[in-house]
């Protein structure tokens, strides 16, 4: 909800002083007020007739009604502009086009050049461009909605120079208006980076080249936020990478209290030491105290900072030459994010126990807990931070194009064409409208596909490097979407927070973030549907799953573009040959019942800047002890898992960013997979799967297929789930791992016609290859993985121990269970954050 409400002191923009918006006062300002209006200049502000007093009386019912805002904006003091700002919901726009929360409606009137002044040339679009922010920026305002009289042309313009999409004309009682809207990505689409500012100079105002909104994206960039960032990296770093075995740190003295024990590394020059306190857990997993790191450098105590700890062991990680510079840039990129995330109230737990679900999924601080550089990102500058990364939880709006049928491919699950796909994600009108944008070229609309596009894709990438497609009209920018999007923690989907039923939309991102260029490969894309629509048929036709309520959200149809430039120039696998494809997938909210909330499973492993954990408290919330609540939560995750596993030689990669839990009553009832065609495999031949989905298919040896429940599960998500709840006193990893493998018990009892392939792939064997995903970063950390077959590539430390694995019953098929084989006593219960 908007707070129509100034504070006292005024706002003043960023940058040079002298510009001040301050709260208009009726009776103070109402003469002067009047003049302007009644000049002729004011005919568009309707106000012309009014006296003095008609002037405070409108104004002092804006300012009492709580749903609207009048400020007066001056320059060096004096009178320069009147801003107001409305609900739109409370005004009559409102029957005319749907209002969504965060919007905003606008009016501004620039005054008169004060005697003893010349005129500035650009004053005007400096004033709406201030005024752009302060809505945006102060206000928090998702979208800013204007009905201009549809006969003022020049505001027409200044709209359209701001940002704004025309929508339609519209009848009001006392005007033919012109409705349109601005988002705040539309409008930093045309006004950014190089932004005027209003400045002052001996009581005249110039325009300068600034930086309007550079103190906006580093404001929680200071010398003590930047420090716990730094931390929170270097024990992430030295935790992680010695999993990995590529640190190796000595222990120093005799261990202490439960397993904890004080140890060292000593970096490759010999010059920098790092000693701090760690517990050994299973998996390898070091539980580390940040607060115990310290480093000397010549036995003084030094600063932590991840980017020069990656420095000092350079040669122990094997960095190529050519690669550190990226990777660098990847740490700093994180720290940066850290930093954001550091910073942004929003992220207390507490609070996001009964939030929605796009409200957690902004919130959360470790989308890849294994990864170090986790946040590269390399490619968005600091403003694309702000408008597109899923922390901000910025809205933004996609651009939508026309591309030439001849150079694209459209595929879609069976029933669903199209001109439906399009009337259900647009709606009839604005379809038509872009249908009649392509006539107005002389364009035939039944030659072109419409698909969406990143904005920040269009802008950097295809507007310039597909130019020729562009000026050949094989692609025709149409616009931006009515609807506006919130970036998933995947970066490049995108979910629908104007009409939430509506699908995701997936693009091509050409940024580099852990190991790959984001982009979707048309090839893939063609495939994409069929695949979705295959796994969903095994999904729904298994009784097992449907009981554990386990389903996917079948990505419905895609388009790929080919460029036949760089088609004919670079290989299959190149990053420029997956710059410009677009799929949509299934929206979760219609698949819940009444009193059911969505969170990513990544919720489970989140921990606030204050340390308190989400899972801790959403245990406390459900009334249930620890043991109940995990053990529902594996029946609902790992169970079906394992079912796809053993009854179908399907698997997912279902880390914690690529699933949702459905939730009742804070309890995980049910799972959906999504990400299904890039990250599904079947074990199987392709002959069987046919050529539309046979890519799925991989062969590896049997000791690697059971890796995509070890790495990805095992040891990708549960090793951390496993110190959150030990963290929290909620219970210890032993007494985790025993109801982990209680779950598979189960499991195996519930489905013993499967004994076979329990034998030959064994979930309690005694060790399991450990593939690493850091050492695939740091050997490439530009193409990690050929996706085509991935297992050739693999890095591998030396095997782990399976955790479940001291749980194995002599005979699982037909046993009980076990149940008596759960946590040591008084070590299970109610959890108690510390």
């Amino acid at each position: 909800m908007i707070d129509y409400t100034l504070a006292p002191s005024g706002w003043q923009p960023p940058g040079p002083a002298g510009l001040r918006l301050r709260t208009l006062d009726p009776a103070a300002d109402a003469a002067w007020l009047q003049r302007w209006f009644s000049a002729p200049r004011a005919s568009f502000w309707g106000m012309q007739q009014h006296s003095v007093a008609d002037v405070e009386a409108v104004y002092s019912r804006m300012q009492g009604s709580g749903q609207a805002l009048a400020c007066v904006g001056e320059i060096d003091g004096a009178p320069a502009f009147v801003l107001e700002c409305y609900d739109p919901v409370q005004d009559e726009i409102s029957r005319h086009h749907p209002v969504e929360p965060g919007d905003v409606g606008m009016h501004f009137f620039v005054g008169p050049v004060p005697a003893g002044r010349s005129a500035v040339p650009g004053f005007t679009r400096l004033v709406f461009r201030t005024l752009m922010t302060f809505i945006f920026d102060y206000l928090g305002a998702r979208r800013v909605v204007v009905e201009p009289d549809i006969g003022n042309t020049k505001v027409h313009a200044l709209n359209a120079a701001m940002g704004f999409v025309v929508h339609r004309p519209i009848a009001l009682a006392h005007k033919t208006a012109l409705l349109s809207s601005c988002t705040r990505d539309q409008f930093l689409q045309v006004t950014v980076p190089a932004s005027p500012l209003l400045s002052s100079s001996k009581g005249l105002c110039r325009m300068t080249r600034s930086t309007e909104r550079s103190d906006i994206n580093v404001n929680h960039l200071n010398p003590e936020v930047w420090q716990r960032a730094n931390r929170h990296l270097v024990r992430k770093a030295i935790a992680e990478f010695s999993h990995e075995q590529v640190l190796q740190p000595e222990p120093v003295g005799a261990p202490g209290r439960d397993g904890w024990q004080r140890y060292r590394l000593v970096s490759d020059d010999q010059q920098a030491i790092y000693e701090f306190e760690a517990q050994r857990m299973p998996l390898r997993h070091w539980r580390m105290d940040a607060r115990s790191i310290e480093k000397r450098v010549e036995g003084r105590l030094a600063a932590l900072d991840a980017l020069q700890f990656i420095i000092e062991f350079k040669q122990t990680m094997g960095f190529k030459p050519e690669l550190l510079p990226i990777y660098l840039e990847e740490i700093s990129s994180t720290l940066y994010g850290a930093a954001y995330k550091l910073t942004n109230g929003r992220r207390a737990s507490a609070a996001l126990v009964d939030a929605e679900f796009q409200e957690i999924e902004a919130a959360m601080s470790e989308g890849h807990p294994g990864f170090v550089a986790n946040n590269g990102r390399v490619g968005f500058d600091a403003i694309d931070y702000t408008a597109y990364t899923p922390e901000t939880g910025a809205r933004f709006a996609v651009v939508w194009l026309a591309v030439s049928r001849a150079h694209a491919e459209f595929n879609a699950i069976s029933g669903l064409s199209h001109e439906q796909l399009l009337e259900e994600e647009l709606g009839p009108q604005r379809l038509a409208g872009f249908h009649d944008q392509l006539r107005a070229m002389n364009l035939r609309p039944d030659d072109y596909w419409l698909m969406p596009a990143h904005p920040w894709q269009w802008t950097n990438k295809l507007a310039i490097g597909f130019a020729a497609e562009v000026a050949n009209r094989n692609i025709v920018f149409l616009g931006h979407s009515d609807d506006e999007y919130q970036a998933q923690q995947s970066i490049r989907t995108f979910f629908n927070v104007s009409r939430p039923t509506r699908r995701y939309v997936k693009t091509s991102l050409s940024i580099l973030n852990m190991g790959f260029m984001r982009g979707l490969s048309p090839y893939y894309m063609s495939g994409t549907p069929a695949i979705n629509e295959w796994v969903h048929g095994v999904v729904q036709q298994d009784a097992s799953l449907r009981d554990y309520g386990f389903t996917v959200l079948r990505e419905v149809a895609s388009i790929g573009y080919r460029n036949r430039y760089l088609e004919s120039a670079v290989d299959k696998d190149s990053a420029y040959r997956k710059m410009f494809s677009a799929l949509w997938r299934e929206s979760p909210l219609p698949l819940l019942k009444p009193g059911q909330k969505l969170m990513s499973m990544t919720a489970l492993a989140h921990v606030d800047a204050q340390g308190e954990a989400l899972l801790a408290l959403l245990i406390q919330r459900s009334g249930l002890d620890a043991k109940t609540w995990v053990r529902r939560y594996l029946r609902a995750f790992l169970a079906p898992m394992l079912h796809c596993f053993y009854a179908h030689d399907l698997v997912f990669m279902p880390h914690g960013e690529n699933l949702i839990l459905v939730m009742e009553n804070h309890v995980p009832v049910r799972a959906l997979m999504k990400d299904i065609a890039e990250e599904c495999a079947v074990f199987d031949d392709v002959e069987r799967l046919g050529e539309r989905i046979g890519r799925i298919a991989v062969e590896m040896p049997d000791e690697f297929k059971l890796l995509f429940l070890f790495i990805d599960i095992f040891d990708g998500f549960f090793r951390h789930v496993q110190q959150v709840l030990a963290d929290a006193g909620c219970m210890d990893a032993e007494a985790f791992w025993a109801l982990v493998a209680e779950c598979g018990h189960q499991y195996q009892r519930a489905h013993p016609q499967f004994a076979a392939k329990y034998e030959r792939f064994d979930l309690f064997t005694p060790t399991f290859e450990h593939s690493c995903l850091n050492r695939l970063q740091l050997w490439n950390n530009t193409h990690m993985l050929n996706l085509a077959d991935p297992a050739s590539g693999l890095k591998f430390a030396e095997p782990l121990e399976n955790p479940i694995a001291a749980f194995r019953r002599p005979s699982s098929v037909g046993s009980r269970g076990v149940e008596g084989v759960a946590a040591q006593p008084g070590r299970s219960g109610e959890c108690v954050p510390v």
